[in-house]
């Protein structure tokens, strides 16, 4: 007969004494609990004792986290929060060196325990540690761990940011502004600094104020600080009022950030780790971001000044030097000009601008080509006004919807998405990207209207085809733009079309009733190997990624299922692991036949108050939750969309329920096609009418037989 569900088998241990093997009546409260381990060995004073775990993070046990213990599990008498937390104190305010060293080594460790950091902060332990870092009298280790504790701490959300001194933020501030620091030091000081930043808006302008960009910058060097140095830089950036940015941006430039990062950091002698790469996509977006005021600003048709960057646009495809003549009277002659320029409202083309987005950034576009690309500006605009067949390529109106769908593909004016690491190293390569990256696009699509034969009539067609062409580039990383262009180039309107033929092939869009019941028959045997795909690739595990408050230092954790399906083992790791965890490592395990449901998105309980702020949106639609008895809940937050459908469907069909996500969908349809093909191969008799008959009331009125070999 099983044991009763609140019944758990657990060992307990207790320095120089045997463990106690114990059954824990969930029932029964903690205290009653604790007070019978210390019986077993003649302990008094129960209420100065806790329960911890003795393996992981070693976390205390509480009434809330209690439901968490499993079958055996090895605990831990300890001293309670309270007490830990009053000792560490007396002994941090101690004059022994050596003790104190101890006491922060502590300290340091037990403060990421939320239990502990309630006790330790109600006691003002915080204003202790602060008062540590203030006086300037730590130094090495003893520094490191008092920053380390600190931070710690403050990451539980329990005290306010904004109750942090002046003088507090100036002693961190110089640690990062002096020249020769120790590298501990300096990686908990720019993450403290981080999360002023990102916590209050008032401690933002205090630290602005004590940290330079040329500092972080210099900084940059080092492969232990790098990741550190660029996540300050994307806080104070994207915490800057509006009218700082343009001005932080140009410092950014004359201090060649972008070069630095380039040689630095993407062309160093390190691989690229994931907290890397999310800072890098985040400066990425951040630069972008600085485009949208002009992205959201129309044309004034009454302003001479934009009217004037029309006119140069004119003047440079059309009469090469300064136009001598270029008063009021001549321009009402310039509707012809206009029209060969492709602009849509020949006699006024400033309208052409007054829509949003892309607004005055189209025009900003199109100047840049002019003056800076002027031989592939003139050879575009007179190649397309000269032809007479209907088939000119409108110049003006492509650039303005193109600068309209390189926002959309770059996602101008968005905020970054925790967790994405979709940087483009090409972006890094040259100061003026984003103009550079418009001019490589408008000869692509000046190329594909030629290869397309295009009219006026087939514009959205053209505009459909070149997107197809810039996504699928982007999705190979070109390293440069020279690299950008040669992968365009391969994707000709050709090569798009044979991909789209070649695609729609492999989801076999056949609908002729033999292949409709051949399909029908191999579907369940298809579904079945895909099922167990999914099984097998959770008995091989996954690692995920833990997300906090703050991007400092990735935490991971792994789960797999067990070999015959009955478990889920899943513990923490120090690293993301470079192949599979043995079982031995996952402390941590579910039963399947606990398992209640398996819920995603919005409806999973980690996501209720993340699911609403925009920059979430890319981990909302990648996690997912395990719902188990009695009421607890395991939650995750896949790498990505292939790992999540891959643990979703797994867990589906470990559930004995129907698998419904997208790559299920295109897997089966992929998996299904292949095997039609192969057994359509072997088909001895197949009759398909040449006039489709009326749809009979049986698929059998067709003739046809299978030779299965």
């Amino acid at each position: 007969m099983p044991p009763p569900s609140d019944i758990v088998k657990v060992a307990i241990e207790w320095p120089g004494a045997n463990a106690q093997l114990m059954e824990i009546d969930q029932k029964k409260p903690l205290s009653s609990i604790i007070r019978e381990v210390c019986d077993g060995w003649s302990l008094s004073g129960s209420e100065q004792f806790a329960l911890r775990y003795a393996d992981g993070p070693q976390l205390y046990i509480t009434e809330q986290s209690r439901s968490e213990i499993k079958n055996g599990t090895i605990l831990r008498l300890a001293i309670s929060p309270a007490r830990a937390a009053r000792q560490l104190l007396d002994r941090i305010q101690s004059h022994g060196i050596d003790a104190r060293l101890e006491a922060l080594k502590e300290l340091a460790k037990l403060s990421a325990d939320p239990t502990f950091a309630t006790e330790f902060i109600s006691m003002e332990g915080i204003g202790t540690l602060a008062r540590l870092v203030e006086s300037g009298t730590h130094f090495g280790e003893m520094l490191a761990f008092t920053l380390t504790a600190f931070l710690e701490l403050m990451d539980h959300g329990i005290v306010s940011w904004d109750l942090i001194s002046l003088s507090f933020i100036k002693q961190i501030a110089s640690y990062v502004n002096q020249p020769m620091v120790d590298v501990s030091i300096l990686q908990r000081s720019l993450a403290i600094l981080e999360s002023m930043v990102l916590n209050s808006h008032s401690l933002y302008h205090r630290v602005a104020q004590e940290i330079t960009v040329g500092q972080l910058i210099g900084h940059l060097s080092n492969q232990e600080i790098q990741t550190y140095a660029i996540a300050l830089i994307n806080a104070l950036f994207l915490k800057a009022p509006e009218d700082r940015r343009q001005e932080m941006a140009s410092t950014l430039a004359q201090k060649h950030l972008r070069s630095i990062i380039l040689n630095h950091v993407i062309r160093g002698n390190r691989p690229i780790k994931a907290e890397m790469a999310h800072q890098l996509y985040v400066l990425q977006v951040l630069t972008f971001n600085l485009l949208e005021e002009r992205m959201m600003t129309k044309m004034d048709p009454s302003d001479q000044a934009q009217r004037d960057i029309i006119f140069e646009l004119r003047r440079i495809a059309f009469d090469g030097e300064n136009d001598p003549s270029g008063t009021e009277k001549r321009k009402a002659m310039y509707t012809k000009d206009y029209k060969m320029l492709g602009f849509t409202n020949h006699v006024n083309p400033a309208m052409d601008f007054t829509q949003t987005p892309p607004g005055m950034l189209a025009l900003d576009n199109m100047l840049y080509l002019a003056k800076l690309h002027q031989d592939t500006y003139i050879r575009i605009v007179l190649e397309n006004s000269s032809r007479e067949d209907k088939h000119e390529c409108p110049f003006g109106r492509c650039a303005i919807e193109l600068t309209r769908m390189l926002c959309e593909i770059l996602q101008v004016g968005e905020l970054p998405n925790e967790g994405c690491n979709d940087y483009h190293p090409m972006f890094f390569t040259h100061d003026r990207a984003w103009e550079e990256f418009f001019c490589v696009c408008i000869q692509l699509l000046n190329k594909t209207w030629k290869e397309m034969r295009a009219t006026a009539e087939d514009f959205n067609k053209v505009m459909q085809v070149v997107r197809e062409q810039i996504t699928r580039t982007l999705a190979m990383k070109p390293s440069s733009l020279d690299q950008l262009k040669g992968k365009l180039r391969g994707l000709s309107y050709s090569e798009i079309l044979r991909l789209r033929q070649s695609e729609r092939m492999s989801q076999d869009d056949f609908q002729s009733p033999p292949i409709i019941e051949l399909r029908e028959r191999i579907q369940p045997e298809i579904l079945e190997l895909i099922k167990q795909q999914r099984l097998n690739r959770l008995c091989e595990g996954s690692c995920f990624r833990k997300l906090g408050n703050r991007r400092r230092q990735e935490k991971f954790w792994f789960c797999r299922l067990s070999l015959n399906h009955k478990v889920l083992h899943y513990g923490d790791l120090d690293e993301s692991p470079q192949g599979e965890v043995p079982f031995e490592l996952l402390t941590d395990k579910i039963p399947v036949s606990d398992i209640k449901s398996v819920v995603t998105g919005k409806d999973c309980p980690h996501m209720k108050e993340k699911s609403a702020l925009k920059q979430n949106k890319e981990v909302l639609e990648q996690a997912f939750s395990i719902l188990y008895d009695p009421d607890e809940n395991l939650n995750f937050v896949a790498p990505n969309k292939y790992e999540y459908c891959i643990w979703t469907d797994g867990l589906c069909a470990l559930l004995g329920r129907e698998m419904g996500s997208d790559l299920t969908r295109s897997d089966l349809d992929t998996l299904i096609s292949m095997e039609m093909k192969l057994r359509l191969l072997d088909l001895e008799n197949i009759t398909i009418p040449e006039a489709p008959p009326p749809v009979p009331k049986e698929p059998s009125t067709y003739n046809f037989t299978y030779n299965y070999g």
